[in-house]
């Protein structure tokens, strides 16, 4: 089974950082957030040199679940965890998430995601990475992998502020609502019933870089640069042999990292934590 571990090792023996030219030269993407996302499909399936027909295989056997940009999340990994990708043009710009808050871990229960989503394997809840891709002409300089709960709160956190919002806005007279999973629908608002209101929450998170500024791991100056953050207790749930290539692993401009974190739901503490660098200069 894959994992993220696997993944890391995969980009940093063989990164592939004009991403757009490589994907628009197999007509597997019109855009630069297209041949990320296909990047980091075929990072996890270890698909990069397959024919269409061996990479559609590969990602049945891998993955459970492909998504839409609607709704969360963009993959699955059967039996792991959930990907949302994400690509930025500037190295600090935040994250646009929609209408879905930030997520330390994706649940099957969730009114965001797809039915497709909650079907699709059996499964209850799965840890979340954030992959974030800074692209500047067709060229990935970056490369976050950020596990939802080293930067995310609990999900209680988002809704107690969406559910104070959705019961506000009910409380308006002489109008009628609509059951919704948007923070509120309103029908027939004016007197001849024909204008209805949409509202739906737009949330953006911090991009990484600013998240961890403090942790001092980021440089603008870099050709490419990979960086992964997770809880130490998730390091240790990865198979032996996957941890040990990690951390003994020798390479110019590699490092391995154990620090501790801000816990998101309390930055007084701090948290175990595993920092993976790698960079082409």
């Amino acid at each position: 089974m894959t994992n993220l571990l696997k993944t890391i090792v995969r980009i940093i023996e063989g990164p592939i950082i004009s991403v757009q030219d490589h994907y628009s030269g197999n007509n597997r993407a019109n855009s630069a957030g297209d041949a990320l996302e296909e990047y980091i499909k075929d990072s996890f399936a270890d698909s990069f040199d397959c024919t269409d027909t061996q990479r559609l295989e590969k990602w049945n056997e891998v993955f459970s679940y492909l998504g839409n940009q609607n709704n969360p999340p963009d993959i699955m990994i059967k039996l792991g965890d959930a990907i949302e990708t994400k690509k930025v043009e500037s190295s600090g710009s935040a994250l646009a998430l929609n209408s879905s808050y930030p997520k330390a871990k994706l649940y099957s229960a969730s009114p965001m995601i797809t039915s497709a989503c909650r079907t699709c394997e059996d499964w209850d809840k799965k840890d979340m990475i954030y992959a974030v891709g800074h692209v500047v002409n067709k060229q990935l300089k970056c490369l976050w992998f950020v596990y939802g709960d080293c930067f995310a709160a609990e999900k209680e956190t988002y809704e107690r502020i969406k559910t104070t919002i959705s019961d506000g806005i009910n409380t308006i007279g002489d109008v009628e609502f609509t059951i919704t999973n948007e923070l509120g629908k309103v029908n027939k608002v004016d007197p001849l019933g024909i204008t209805d209101l949409r509202i739906r929450g737009m949330w953006h998170i911090k991009n990484p870089k600013k998240v961890f500024d403090y942790l001092d791991i980021y440089s603008d100056d870099d050709c490419f640069q990979l960086i992964s953050i997770m809880k130490k207790e998730k390091f240790n749930s990865f198979p032996l042999e996957d941890r040990e290539l990690l951390r003994n692993m020798v390479k110019d401009n590699y490092t391995f990292s154990e620090i501790q974190i801000k816990n998101p739901n309390n930055p007084a503490q701090l948290i175990d934590a595993i920092i993976i660098r790698y960079k082409v200069v």
